[in-house]
């Protein structure tokens, strides 16, 4: 049998080729590797809210609470009073991102309304957390709600020095305005309107965040409408407690004070319930 003839200069070409092929793919791996420890850790998402689900609203507010806000409730038939505390649930498409209840009572001088709303919320942004997105939510209510601007003290201008050692009070102060003559006339400062500790403002403790609103508005011919709302943020939960009181006939309008502080008490209430 004929042997194939033994060519060595194509045995070591093919071996040539072989390792240059080799070389070019571990230059190939090592410019990807060089790309990825450049581009450096991914940012890690924001933290979710501190709240996952919400409480049943309706069972959230006491038989007694529910007496002192709606007294009209107590002059109505056993099933109709019943009625009037067991409220009415809306109706919300995610019992976890929305829930609320209504109650109402009604008495031959006024008529009481309470409305419960609690909302989660939820960021959708993954840099931006739930509180943070929370808390834009709370700005929009309170900017909606009209609240007078906090004031803000104006500060002295700093007294001018003429050139010195500086930190060595070289300097020479400059002189001071010369005073009015005794005797002299001034100027009133105008005052605003007496405040009464009544008007809508932002609340401290309670919640992380709070304001309350109020408005008195015409309820008909006769009546007068009054409007209490306490909003209050804890993390990612935004509670609305709106109780409302409408007159009719010749009697007084609704008492800002005691719609005020029913109002704040039962918020308080439903942030301890928060706290649990």
């Amino acid at each position: 049998m004929q042997r194939q003839a033994y060519v060595p200069g194509l045995t070591a070409l093919a071996a040539a080729l072989a390792l240059g092929l080799t070389g070019c793919s571990s230059g190939a791996g090592a410019g990807v590797d060089a790309v990825d420890s450049k581009a450096g850790p991914a940012s890690d998402p924001a933290p979710p809210g501190r709240y996952r689900t919400l409480f049943e609203p309706c069972g959230s507010v006491p038989q007694a609470t529910l007496k002192g806000l709606l007294p009209g409730a107590a002059q109505l038939p056993d099933e109709e009073r019943e009625q009037a505390y067991r409220g009415t649930a809306v109706v919300t498409y995610d019992t976890d991102r929305r829930v609320g209840c209504n109650w109402k009572a009604d008495t031959a001088d006024a008529s009481h309304r309470l409305r419960l709303d609690i909302e989660r919320v939820v960021s959708y942004d993954p840099a931006v957390s739930d509180d943070d997105r929370a808390q834009e939510v709370f700005s929009g209510k309170q900017v909606a709600a009209d609240l007078p601007a906090p004031q803000q003290t104006p500060q002295s201008p700093p007294a001018t020095q003429t050139p010195g050692t500086p930190g060595t009070g070289t300097g020479t102060t400059a002189p001071a305005s010369p005073a009015a003559p005794t005797g002299s006339a001034t100027t009133p400062i105008p005052t605003g309107p007496a405040t009464t500790g009544l008007e809508p403002r932002v609340l401290d403790g309670l919640g992380q965040v709070a304001f309350l609103d109020d408005v008195l508005s015409s309820g008909g011919p006769d009546g007068r409408h009054r409007t209490v709302s306490v909003v209050f943020r804890t993390s990612n939960v935004i509670v609305t407690v709106e109780y409302v009181e409408q007159t009719s006939g010749s009697a007084e309008p609704p008492d800002s004070r005691e719609l005020q502080e029913k109002a704040r008490n039962l918020a308080r209430l439903l942030a301890e319930r928060l706290e649990e």
